[in-house]
C-alpha cells in the first residue's frame, strides 16, 4: 500500500558560478522582489554548501536556500547584549510551486541550522547567537513555517522594508541558538 506521505527527500548540492542562473530562476518564479546582480555574485563569492545550497529531486534543482553570518546591528541587540555577537541570517528560501508543501523547505530550512548547531564552537559560527529572517507582514504561510516549524518568534515590524510591493512592511523573525 502507498504511503499517504507526500514528502520529498532531496538531495544538497553548492551554487556556484556555472549554476548561479539557476537560483536566479527559482528566485524569480518564488519572490514578488527581483534580487540584483549583486545578491547572486555574493552567493557565489562565499562559496560557502553549508549555507547556500540547492534542494534537488530526482536530479532537478527544486528550491534553494541562501544563508550568511552577519554582525547583530547595534540597533538589533538585545539590551545588556554585547557588541560584535553576531546572526545567521537566512536571506531567502525558496521552493518551486510544484514542490510545496513537500516538506522540502524544511529539509533546507533544517540541514543549514542543524550545520550551525553541530559546529557552534568553531570559529566561524563561535560569535552566533541567533538566526533571523526578514517576512513580509502579508505572509502568513511563511510566518506560520518558521514560527511554528521552528521555534522562531515575530519581532519588530519594519515600515517599508520592502520597494514595489505591498503591504511593503516586513517582521523581523529570529531563534536564540544560545
Amino acid at each position: 500500500m502507498p504511503s499517504s506521505d507526500k514528502s520529498l527527500a532531496v538531495d544538497f548540492g553548492g551554487i556556484t558560478k556555472d549554476n548561479v542562473e539557476q537560483l536566479r530562476m527559482i528566485n524569480t518564479s518564488s519572490f514578488p522582489v527581483q534580487y540584483n546582480d549583486a545578491f547572486y555574485k555574493d552567493v557565489i563569492d562565499r562559496r560557502d554548501e553549508d549555507l547556500c545550497k540547492f534542494a534537488y529531486w530526482n536530479g532537478f534543482v527544486v528550491g534553494a536556500v541562501c544563508a550568511r553570518v552577519e554582525p547583530i546591528p547595534e540597533a538589533d541587540l538585545d539590551a545588556g547584549a554585547a557588541p560584535g555577537r553576531k546572526r545567521l541570517y537566512i536571506m531567502t528560501l525558496a521552493v518551486l510551486a510544484a514542490y510545496r508543501g513537500r516538506g522540502v523547505g524544511k529539509q533546507m530550512v533544517k540541514s543549514v541550522l542543524d550545520h550551525v548547531a553541530e559546529n557552534i564552537d568553531t570559529a566561524k559560527y563561535a560569535d552566533v547567537d541567533e538566526v533571523t529572517l526578514h517576512v513580509q507582514t502579508s505572509n502568513d504561510g511563511a510566518q506560520k513555517f518558521y514560527m511554528e516549524g521552528f521555534g522562531f518568534e515575530k519581532g519588530k515590524t519594519v515600515e517599508n522594508y520592502y520597494r514595489r510591493i505591498d503591504p511593503p512592511h516586513c517582521y523581523i523573525l529570529s531563534k536564540k541558538l544560545r
